[in-house]
């Protein structure tokens, strides 16, 4: 059994190293256009609307580009992250009690602790404050490509632990922008959600295996949820929720449709979205515009509070829950770990646009400037700790 969650948690991680190393290139290339005479043509691609006609011109969805990514390309970021989630839950880290303390109250305690540290920073400013819950978050692939590219120095049973508090905090996530950063609601359009939804429990009730079904009725739930004023990736996440684990004949649809989406989402939707939500202008950023408090904060939420809130949950879990440090780890190393967490990025940009959606366009350029400080520091940090403890002896 553990041999075999190994191997599948390795498999994973292979998989998002390409992922990871393809986003911080997006990332760079939207930094290195905003910044050169190409700028222009950037800001106006993102900008360009699209038309969507359904049933006709009976609906027509009118967005801009980065609308179109942030809404829809995301909705299937998140359809991935909710399969990844459902399997979990039931066959995987968090399937029993035993299994779930440990990453989940260090999901917990890395979810808190930085949303504290960055209100603390910007107590007192009403529209800063609403981004409390950007630096909340943890980018599993840059993560776990981090954790890859450091191969034998760090034990398989610290990627089943990240793995799975990454899996997490993007459930922990998803409540957060479901109950909090949300717009006007329309209670026509999460009628007809729900009703979508009670398709979607009859799809699975009625046991259909195929993916097509699921798919197509997730796509109208998409457009109501749009309409209604909650964010319409969580479409993806509800659709994600309803395809069947098993088919009773020893297939899986569910593992079907995340080992067939994985490539699509990790080469594909998360670096277009990182090309289009990294961009940012650095003329006239000087170091005060860096320390001020939203930047200031997503920054110190990200480095400071990952680390404490992760690693402090986890010490009061293995004092007093019952908790085990994970096999063949040392302190420092799990502490590493824990640092590592503080790479937000994808999560934490995507909530940063929903937070100062229609504030000041300077918000937008802190929140960037802060995630990208935040997750650096911490990727820089966590690496560091994890190459000096490869160079001793591994000790408990």
């Amino acid at each position: 059994m553990i041999k075999n969650i190994v191997r599948s948690v390795n498999q994973f991680v292979n998989g998002q190293t390409i992922g990871g190393v393809l986003l911080a290139l997006a990332a760079l290339v939207a930094l290195i256009i905003s910044n050169s005479p190409l700028a222009p043509y950037y800001i106006s691609f993102l900008n360009t609307p699209s038309a969507v006609h359904l049933a006709g011109d009976w609906l027509v969805l009118t967005k801009p580009t980065l609308v179109w990514i942030n809404d829809l390309w995301m909705a299937v970021f998140f359809f991935l992250v909710g399969l990844e989630i459902k399997r979990e839950l039931l066959e995987g880290e968090l399937a029993s009690r035993a299994q779930a303390l440990l990453p989940a109250g260090a999901a917990l305690g890395g979810m808190l602790v930085p949303a504290l540290i960055y209100a603390a920073f910007n107590a007192g400013d009403p529209v800063g404050l609403r981004g409390w819950g950007i630096p909340m978050a943890t980018d599993i692939a840059f993560a776990l490509g981090i954790l890859l590219l450091l191969g034998s120095r760090v034990p398989a049973s610290l990627k089943i632990f990240l793995t799975a508090v990454a899996i997490i905090d993007d459930l922990g996530a998803i409540l957060v922008i479901a109950f909090f950063y949300t717009a006007n609601l329309s209670l026509t359009m999460l009628l007809a959600a729900a009703a979508g939804i009670v398709v979607l429990l009859a799809l699975n009730r009625w046991r259909v295996m195929a993916i097509g079904p699921y798919v197509m009725v997730g796509l109208v739930i998409w457009v109501f949820v749009l309409k209604s004023g909650v964010h319409a990736t969580l479409a993806g996440v509800i659709t994600a929720l309803a395809v069947p684990l098993s088919d009773g004949r020893g297939g899986s649809p569910l593992k079907t449709a995340e080992h067939a989406l994985h490539p699509w989402v990790s080469y594909l939707v998360l670096p277009v979205f990182a090309f289009a939500n990294a961009g940012v202008s650095l003329v006239g950023v000087t170091l005060s515009t860096l320390t001020q408090a939203v930047p200031l904060g997503i920054a110190a939420g990200l480095v400071l509070g990952k680390a404490v809130g992760v690693f402090g949950a986890s010490w009061l879990l293995m004092r007093f829950g019952g908790a085990k440090l994970p096999d063949q780890s040392t302190w420092q190393q799990f502490f590493g770990v824990c640092v590592l967490c503080g790479v937000g990025f994808t999560m934490s940009l995507f909530i940063g646009s929903l937070a100062f959606d229609g504030a000041d366009a300077a918000f937008g350029v802190q929140v960037k400037m802060g995630v990208l400080l935040g997750s650096l520091l911490s990727a820089t940090l966590a690496v560091a700790l994890l190459l000096a403890q490869s160079r001793r002896p591994a000790t408990h």
